[in-house]
């Protein structure tokens, strides 16, 4: 049965619910166009109807899902040419925006960020996918925040939240998801070097997992 993690300092319970709900959409434990009662995924998640139902009403102005009258919330389904055009939007924008934000990275910071991509590590092996997608959006927003543009955040923060990634479940049980987590790390090598160019192209792989290794459980 899934359960919410400790509520973090900064993070409000709603905030933590829509946080669990949004991930268990995107790695599609909860499933596309099914209908799910706030009761039931209250009882699911270990915490009563209400905050369940007012995250799920943030969820469907982001679109994630549908209210459905005297029914519940119905999970919006994504086609395949939908996620790759959002991958292809988010390849526009992540893989340069953080290349240029890898020089005004303060030294301060980096013990803070490679906390953070230690996160994605130990939800791996703890064997929680919602934990790793939350850690995943927390990790990759950190560092386009670097850019001073909370516009250009606030897009990403959008685009991922609308990603499906029912491929992370035979991943995880194959240990490639492991693999993957790593690569958090990797970047942060780089970061701590100043290797622009070398973080540039790690988050063009990265991201392309997206639509290959993590849709799907394997290269496409």
């Amino acid at each position: 049965m899934t359960r919410l993690r400790p509520l973090g300092r900064q993070e409000t319970f709603r905030e933590q619910v829509r946080g669990a709900l949004r991930a268990a959409i995107i790695s599609g434990e909860l499933r596309p166009g099914t209908v799910y009662s706030a009761p039931a995924l209250g009882a699911r998640f270990g915490v009563s109807s209400t905050p369940v139902r007012e995250a799920m009403l943030d969820l469907a102005r982001e679109g994630l899902v549908v209210s459905r009258r005297n029914k519940g919330f119905q999970i919006t389904e994504m086609s395949e040419e939908d996620l790759d055009n959002l991958t292809a939007v988010r390849l526009l924008i992540e893989p340069s925006t953080v290349r240029d934000a890898v020089p005004v990275i303060p030294e301060a910071d980096l013990p803070a960020l490679r906390g953070l991509a230690q996160d994605i590590v130990d939800a791996v092996e703890h064997a929680d996918l919602i934990a790793y997608i939350e850690a995943d959006h927390v990790f990759h927003l950190a560092l386009l925040a670097y850019s001073d543009n909370r516009f250009l955040v606030d897009v990403v923060a959008g685009l991922r939240s609308q990603t499906r990634l029912p491929g992370l479940t035979p991943l995880l049980r194959g240990g490639a998801l492991g693999r993957s987590a790593a690569e958090h790390h990797e970047l942060m090598d780089l970061i701590e070097v100043r290797d622009s160019a070398g973080v540039e192209a790690l988050m063009r792989r990265h991201i392309g997992h997206v639509r290959g290794l993590w849709a799907h459980g394997a290269e496409r």
